[in-house]
């Protein structure tokens, strides 16, 4: 048996069990309780309020409109739809990047008021004294390294990070200043599977792939991707399980039909 179907509740200590016997974790994004729910019924390990909200729920281009408030109230509702899945909170573009003081209070008003299990950051190296200082004070941080989407102004697109020798080395020391300075876990976002591999070797601690390739502990989706919702969105790493889009559409198009024509409700869904 798996270590994970002998988990009541998933914590970072039954993560580093995982992890220790091999066993990938499981994640993806979750943005409302109704999700969450049936996410945790299936036996998803964590689910990440990401702050892709901002784009599949918002319908903004990147992910910096998103507030602190937001994700604190998107976090309520997928905690209140789980019973055992881990669930850990994006915090949003400049809720941590001011000052060390800043960053810890805004994880601890997340931790306080939503009852999630930990939250996520964007850096390496960069970030390593504000990990330390809320890692330290006992809230759990997820890194994230590799393609940042809170950074794409900088980057000027959505390319594959650490493709060059001189990029590879730069966010593998910041893998290793994550690591140090006290996270339980790290995202590897669309970096080469070659590179993933290696940072995965060389850390104890598990990496959460998305476009980084097999060799990841785990590997994490944005659900709407996983689920076809968004059709507009094609990136080579997310296999499309469901193609729900479709599906919603012709439900719609046929209660609207039912509706215009009478047939909807009958005798049988009248009082």
């Amino acid at each position: 048996m798996s270590v994970s179907k002998k988990i009541r509740r998933v914590t970072t200590r039954s993560i580093h069990e995982m992890y220790t016997a091999g066993e990938k974790i499981s994640c993806l994004t979750a943005y409302d309780y109704t999700m969450a729910r049936l996410l945790d019924e299936a036996g998803v390990d964590i689910l990440l309020v990401g702050d892709s909200l901002s784009n599949v729920i918002q319908g903004n281009e990147t992910t910096l409109p998103v507030t602190l408030d937001e994700m604190i109230y998107h976090t309520k509702a997928v905690v209140r739809g789980v019973h055992r899945a881990m669930v850990i909170t994006d915090l949003p573009f400049m809720s941590y990047q001011n000052t060390v003081e800043e960053a810890f209070r805004n994880a601890g008003n997340v931790m306080k008021t939503t009852g999630a299990g930990g939250v996520k950051l964007e850096g390496g190296e960069k970030c390593a004294e504000v990990i330390h200082k809320i890692s330290i004070e006992g809230i759990p941080v997820m890194g994230h390294i590799g393609l940042l989407p809170q950074s794409i102004h900088q980057y000027g697109g959505y390319q594959p990070r650490g493709t060059t020798d001189e990029e590879a080395e730069r966010i593998l020391k910041d893998a290793r200043a994550i690591q140090d300075a006290g996270a339980f876990s790290v995202v590897l976002e669309k970096i080469p599977a070659k590179l993933a591999k290696r940072i995965t070797a060389e850390l104890s601690i598990p990496t959460i792939g998305i476009g980084a390739g097999v060799h990841c502990s785990g590997q994490i989706l944005v659900v709407f991707d996983m689920l076809g919702l968004t059709e507009d969105f094609n990136p080579r790493f997310v296999r499309r399980y469901a193609n729900l889009a479709e599906e919603m559409r012709k439900a719609f198009t046929n209660y609207v039909s039912d509706v215009k024509t009478g047939a909807f409700p009958n005798e049988q869904e009248s009082y």
